[in-house]
């Protein structure tokens, strides 16, 4: 597996992947201050140079910023994407399975209940928990300790932030930042910053 992004990020990302059993070949990240490796895995070069090794290698992206992970997933072309999933985590499987897409990364303790679709390259991070029939569009990121309950719906590249937590069947448009620790207790169809309890429109 390589890991794009040398970063805090990546740090979570790699233990995942080791801890799922799978091998880091090493990074690509374009921050030209980086010395030759990091947390031990070489530094393979900058992303556009993932052509060398698409042939050999699954990726993944371990960055936050949602529109550069659209960005990035868009020029790899013809690149295998690793779904990084850690053990801890809680995924429905039986009877009823959640869908994760590919390039996702579910991090520690993260819960996913049946009936539940996670797009492609979403972060559903540490402790997070996703109920029973939500939908979580392409590239969005529901922060540590967030709660979503059932069947609540979010676009592509939302984030929602560190503790917030969203009542059953709410649908928020895509490109929205929830604020850490608010409560969405209405559908949110303005793009924009929402913050507190209830959540409203920040200025």
């Amino acid at each position: 597996v390589i890991i794009i992004g040398a970063s805090g990020h990546g740090k979570v990302v790699a233990d995942i992947v080791l801890k799922s059993g799978d091998e880091i070949a090493g990074f690509l990240d374009d921050n030209p201050d980086l010395k030759d490796s990091f947390i031990g895995y070489p530094i393979l070069g900058t992303v556009d140079q993932y052509s060398k090794y698409k042939e050999t290698a699954e990726f993944v992206i371990a960055i936050g910023n949602a529109e550069i992970r659209e960005q990035i997933s868009g020029k790899l072309t013809g690149a295998a994407w690793y779904t990084a999933i850690h053990p801890t985590a809680v995924i429905a499987n039986d009877g009823i399975p959640a869908e994760i897409g590919e390039g996702t990364v579910v991090m520690a303790n993260a819960v996913i209940n049946p009936g539940s679709w996670i797009g492609r390259h979403c972060i559903i991070n540490t402790g997070a928990v996703v109920e029973h029939d939500d939908v979580i569009e392409d590239f969005a990121h529901i922060s540590v300790g967030a709660k979503l309950g059932g069947t609540v719906h979010v676009g592509k590249g939302t984030w929602i932030g560190i503790g917030a937590s969203v009542i059953n069947n709410v649908n928020i448009c895509r490109n929205c930042m929830i604020g850490a620790g608010a409560v969405v207790i209405n559908d949110i169809s303005r793009e924009g910053t929402y913050i507190g309890a209830p959540a409203r429109l920040g200025r």
